[in-house]
């Protein structure tokens, strides 16, 4: 749900909607989704001084609230 919502989110942002892909790995703390991105895309997604990224790591805590998992997010050139 939180992976589809960022692949979603980051197609509307970007030049480049067909580059984007969304990768889940979980651990036993964390659940890390790697947003992979056209390299010049990448910009657009983390946003002026992080604040796209920060936007969009707000949300998820919300989720955090939720489900009681943890989330980080890393943007990756694909």
């Amino acid at each position: 749900m939180v992976a589809d919502f960022v692949a979603q989110f980051a197609r509307l942002i970007a030049s480049h909607p067909e580059d984007i892909s969304v990768e889940v790995k979980k651990s036993d703390e964390v659940t890390e989704i790697v947003l992979y991105a056209n390299q010049t895309d990448i910009g657009k997604l983390i946003g002026k001084e992080g604040k796209m990224i920060g936007a969009i790591k707000t949300v998820i805590s919300g989720c955090k609230a939720k489900d009681g998992l943890s989330y980080r997010i890393n943007v990756e050139p694909v």
